[in-house]
């Protein structure tokens, strides 16, 4: 494997990533949109999920392709950031056909970011204007750390972020991850410098640091949530051509990813999940080889995105945990 030419999701053809944040409300969202309708899944390991329209990505449903997928802050509100897209979609003539109508499909996720220390007394709902902004936003190059959907995330002992990386596969197949991390868990080994990932590193994209850092493995976690912490949330994007039920085993595979980035992960408490998805564009040549190796790769592209979006978090006023950054600067 190796890097794709922007180490992000994007990298896979055909898909733009829109951000959106207000600062005073500490929080954001996310957007992943086609070019053109796009095949879906969903895997929910996380105890406490947050979500709309991931009933219909089953492989039995109707409508097999979406239009969008959405990562967000602010827990049930937050889902309304896919309202925004509908819209936004809709009066771009994007969407399933109903008749006359159109009907833009786009499944979302939140996580909980409502006592990071922003200002979360509105008086309307702020997360559809959000949306709607992400959208108008999309493009092949985005932030990554305190942006998006990571714009106001935490984790168990860092500031989180957003974070994306991408990998080119010999048989030509790229795949790509994008995620938000508000886990209850740690990226790094103890006190770090070290993420939990860097196995998976490729090219020092975040810092090169290998395991420096204790963990004591005999520690047991306490089911704490603190200042906002809980769930992770990814999508993990492939330009090869897969039915619905295969989205959904890469999906299940990379929740590995996952596991060997966080600790602990898949907890009760957070609501992780990742969506799959996947364009089409390309033919696999060889379908067991083709899917083993994107399992594979999904996996190892969430644990690499989940280090870089911590490795990438910003220092800002009014911080409740500090920035990785700000403690062994970035390399």
């Amino acid at each position: 494997m190796r890097q794709g030419k922007r180490n992000l999701i994007t990298d896979v053809a055909g898909l733009r990533v829109g951000h959106a944040v207000d600062a005073g409300l500490r929080s954001g969202c996310s957007v992943l949109v086609g070019d053109q309708p796009f095949t879906a899944a969903v895997h929910v390991m996380g105890g406490a999920p947050g979500t709309r329209e991931t009933d219909l990505l089953a492989p039995d449903r109707l409508v097999q392709e979406v239009d969008a997928l959405v990562l967000s802050g602010g827990s049930a509100f937050g889902l309304d950031a896919c309202s925004g897209v509908a819209d936004g979609l809709r009066a771009m003539g994007r969407g399933f056909a109903v008749g006359d109508q159109r009907v833009p499909i786009v499944p979302g996720a939140i996580l909980f970011d409502l006592l990071n220390g922003g200002d979360k007394n509105w008086s309307r709902n702020p997360y559809a204007d959000l949306g709607l902004a992400a959208l108008q936003a999309a493009g092949p190059e985005f932030a990554l750390g305190s942006a998006g959907a990571g714009y106001g995330a935490l984790t168990g002992r860092w500031k989180g972020g957003l974070g994306s990386a991408s990998a080119v596969l010999e048989s030509g197949i790229t795949v790509g991850a994008l995620v938000a991390v508000n886990a209850l868990g740690s990226a790094t080994i103890g006190e770090g410098p070290g993420f939990w990932a860097h196995p998976f590193e490729l090219g020092g994209e975040f810092g090169g640091l290998g395991a420096q850092g204790r963990h004591d493995a005999a520690a047991e976690p306490e089911p704490m949530k603190r200042m906002g912490e809980a769930t992770t949330i990814a999508i993990v994007a492939t330009d090869a051509r897969l039915t619905q039920a295969e989205c959904l085993r890469l999906a299940t595979a990379a929740q590995d990813g996952m596991a060997r980035a966080l600790v602990p992960s898949h907890t009760p408490l957070d609501g992780d999940l990742v969506f799959a998805a996947a364009t089409g564009a390309r033919v696999m040549a060889d379908p067991l080889r083709d899917t083993f190796q994107m399992g594979h790769a999904a996996a190892s592209c969430l644990a690499r995105a989940i280090a870089r979006a911590v490795y990438e978090a910003s220092p800002m006023p009014g911080d409740r945990q500090p920035a990785w950054a700000r403690v062994y600067g970035r390399r």
